[in-house]
């Protein structure tokens, strides 16, 4: 803390103090001129800086590769690079602050917001964390590490009780957050919308005092997530510096009430006060009194940057030599996402990208058009094709539609998400209606689909008849942030070259949590058996087949789980069909996570590519043709089937939830620590990954002779290339525990490394661990226990492929504070 922050603090009046410690708007905390305070802004992120916008539309904005997609590069200095380039980008949207990045434990295989976050291990997870928030930081901009904490699903998220024993906090969701305060020293936190063991986590004075500031040292702020704060002396109280977003709920005079009447210290304000005016003072804010300004900067540096890391997120799993492609054959490209880029999931994380690259266009990209030919196959959408056009939009000042409208504006697409300004501030924005009109040529006659969901209601009628009604019967679903409901779909006659009339009526309702207004509707014409047997034929008269499936933003998106593993609509069938027709059948999968794969014994070859950025296409085929090497390794393991997986129970309580609360009953053991537990066989393991060169193995040495005296063991190994390609891989080193008095993990990643070596090149390799990496945690004496006994450390390139070990003995136990 400086003189000058003491002295601002102490200059400031009540008024002003409690002023900064909530937004002003939905993205900013407001500036105190008379003292020369300038404003803070913050941006949604992690995959890029979104700036003040909608989450639809907006300025223009670089789309990094996703949480998952960087999890998989397992590469720090990449994490670092990006944290640097995102550093760039928030400062093009005129802010201080990275809502980044999100590093909550991969506890089920459907959770939405898994693509988001980096891994199902909390050592992976913390060291990338730490890389990125690094990168950001060396530039000005400040990391806001989130959800603290427990916010592993999305179901009932703002409301929901997530319950976690302390050793299982310890050592899993917590390590991630520690790392980052510790290691990378972050500047911002934001709380989790859920309450953690009964107590909103925005008001848990355990979680945001003991723990984060008196144990760990924490000299940053608290910021609530947006309408996650809850009361008012409460959270102050616990250490929750800013309410977000504004106008205020929770704050305000109601603040300045509790001060006044004591149930809030002045100490305690003052507190929160000096933490925002050093968080201000380290972004720059403190003294930033420019004009506010977003600027679309479409960087050379940030595009070439991205086609990168998305080339080296991809994860080879299986290739039966086909791969790189070769020759010059004819190459059929089938699919739903095939012409359509996945680029990033759904939610917060959304941005209005620079450009989108399909992989159809990255192959015409990289091999011309002339060799390729193209079939959808099927669809794999979650709602009905959104409806786009030259849409008029009528405002009215109330939620009937009456009257004359207040404003008039356009839309190139029927969907919107309001929040704050509204129809230019001509209307209150949680207190309006709005007509939207406009029209649909179909290209083809028949039975169209029409849908619609709606934070608020909405109807929908083509040439004047009500064909989707989301009005009458409205019920709370799973979309916008579960202020939605779900898609209302109804049917209509539509004849191919006609112009038919849609109008969309909505109106705002009263809000769960999030105050939003928001809707989406799509027209779309069902694929049947015809399209597969279209695929089909195109790929059996072609040398090669690729076949682009997985999901979208739709499905992997914050605000829904997954309803499970299964791939959407019919793509099993498509993968199926075409691998029959053709021998030689690549299929590249973009998800957030795993899918079951019951055709994946008759496929040549599969790519994870996940939703790499808007180089998406571009990256895909660097891999898929050998300009780039598979050196990504899966962050999550991939169970067979849906019930393997950790979460999976006949009791409700431990996954999805029950009665308010969600239980984490099997502790510890999530992710590979589970699969080991009950011998379950992944289909594929953590850190797995083929590539087109071979890495060998030899010469682990260990170094303990610090060990015994404070729990130092230092590992080396050489790591040989022994293919014909240059490449590389990642080394993983893993503790066991031979004899543990309280059950532990049969393994535990504590260290890796990626290395990069030209053909026939070996390289040393050096891992260290420390007492840490050896400990458990004993929440009855609230110590780390690293016990008397042997312990061995396996070594290898995936959980499931350890050749080489070694073990390490001590005589004595050894505690270790929290």
């Amino acid at each position: 803390m400086t003189d000058r922050i003491e002295q601002l603090a102490d200059q400031m009046t009540l008024d002003e103090q409690v002023a900064i410690l909530s937004g002003e708007d939905f993205w900013s905390v407001p500036a105190i001129d008379r003292l020369g305070i300038g404003k803070l802004r913050v941006t949604d992120g992690p995959n890029g800086a979104r700036g003040g916008g909608s989450l639809i539309g907006g300025v223009k904005s670089a789309s990094f590769p996703v949480g998952i997609a960087l999890g998989a590069t397992w590469n720090i200095d990449l994490l670092k690079q990006v944290g640097v380039a995102l550093a760039d980008e928030v400062k093009s949207k005129g802010a201080h602050m990275l809502l980044a990045p999100t590093v909550n434990i991969h506890r089920s295989v459907t959770n939405g917001r898994n693509f988001e976050c980096y891994s199902e291990d909390p050592i992976l997870t913390a060291e990338l964390a730490s890389a990125y928030i690094a990168g950001l930081q060396s530039q000005g901009i400040g990391a806001t590490i989130k959800h603290f904490a427990g916010n592993e699903s999305e179901i009932e998220r703002t409301t929901i009780s997530s319950e976690i024993d302390e050793r299982s906090l310890r050592e899993i969701y917590l390590v991630p957050f520690e790392w980052a305060v510790k290691k990378a020293g972050t500047w911002g936190v934001m709380s989790s919308y859920n309450k953690l063991n009964g107590t909103f986590t925005s008001e848990h004075n355990w979680l945001l005092t003991t723990v984060l500031r008196d144990e760990w040292g924490y000299d940053g702020i608290v910021m609530s997530d947006w309408f996650g704060s809850h009361s008012t002396a409460e959270t102050v109280n616990a250490g929750l510096d800013l309410e977000m977003p504004g106008p205020t709920r929770d704050r305000g005079n109601k603040l300045i009430d509790a001060v006044n009447a004591g149930t809030v210290s002045r100490a305690t304000l003052r507190r929160r006060v000096v933490d925002m005016l050093t968080l201000m003072q380290r972004v720059g804010s403190l003294d930033d009194h420019r004009d506010f300004v977003e600027h679309a900067n479409d960087r050379p540096e940030h595009r070439a940057l991205i086609r990168r890391a998305g080339a080296e997120a991809a994860v080879l799993l299986k290739n039966n030599g086909i791969l790189p492609l070769k020759g010059d054959g004819t190459i059929a490209v089938i699919g739903p996402n095939a012409k359509t880029a996945q680029i990033m999931g759904g939610g917060s994380a959304q941005l209005n990208a620079h450009y989108r690259i399909s992989p159809w266009q990255g192959l015409i990209n990289a091999l011309g058009q002339e060799r390729l030919r193209y079939a959808p196959g099927c669809t794999n959408h979650r709602f009905e094709p959104l409806l786009r056009g030259d849409l008029q939009v009528a405002y009215f000042d109330n939620e009937r539609l009456e009257g004359a409208p207040v404003h008039i504006g356009t839309q190139e697409e029927a969907q919107a998400f309001w929040i704050g300004h509204v129809a230019e501030g001509k209307v209150d924005p949680m207190h309006f209606s709005a007509r939207i009109t406009g029209s649909f040529t179909p290209e083809v006659s028949g039975t169209h689909r029409v849908g619609i969901y709606a934070a608020g209601f909405a109807k929908v009628f083509v040439d004047g008849e009500l064909i989707a009604d989301a009005w009458t019967n409205w019920t709370k679903g799973r979309t916008f942030f579960e202020e939605g409901c779900d898609e209302v779909v109804g049917t209509v006659e539509l004849q191919a070259g006609r112009a038919h009339q849609v109008v969309i009526e909505f109106a705002t309702k009263d809000f769960a949590t999030l105050g939003l207004a928001a809707f989406a509707a799509g027209i779309g014409l069902p694929l049947g058996d015809q399209a597969i047997a279209e695929a089909a034929a195109l790929a059996a008269t072609a040398e090669t087949a690729i076949v682009c499936i997985g999901r979208s933003g739709e499905w992997d998106t914050e605000g829904s789980d997954l309803p499970s593993i299964t791939l959407p609509g019919r793509q099993n069938e498509l993968v199926a069909a075409i691998a029959r027709a053709n021998p030689n059948t690549i299929v590249v999968l973009q998800t957030g996570g795993p899918v079951e794969m019951d055709w994946i014994g008759s496929v040549a070859a599969l790519l994870q590519a996940w939703y790499p950025g808007q180089e998406a296409g571009n990256a895909i085929a660097d891999v898929l043709t050998g300009a780039a090497e598979p050196t990504g390794r899966l962050p999550q393991t991939f169970p067979a089937r849906w019930s393997d997986n950790p979460t999976q129970s006949q009791d409700a309580e431990i996954y999805p939830g029950l009665d308010g609360k969600v239980r984490y009953e099997e502790g510890i053991f999530v992710g590979y620590r589970h699969y080991d537990r009950h011998g379950i066989k992944p289909l594929f393991p953590f850190g797995f990954g083929l590539g087109y060169t071979d890495f060998t193995l030899s010469d682990l040495q260990v170094d303990d002779t610090a060990f015994e005296a404070d729990g130092a063991v230092t590992v080396t190994v050489t790591l040989t290339n022994s293919g014909a390609r240059d490449g590389a891989s990642v080394v993983q080193l893993y503790v066991c525990d031979d004899e543990a008095s309280d059950p532990r993990p049969e393994k535990e990643l504590k260290a890796f490394a990626k290395a990069w070596l030209k053909a026939g090149q070996s390289t040393q390799l050096t891992l260290r661990l420390d007492a840490r990496a050896f400990a458990f945690f004993r929440p009855q004496s609230k110590h780390w226990l690293l016990e008397n006994g042997s312990f061995t450390l396996r070594l290898g390139q995936s959980s499931d492929d350890l050749p080489l070990s070694a073990s390490v003995t001590r005589a004595t136990t050894l505690m270790l504070p929290v």
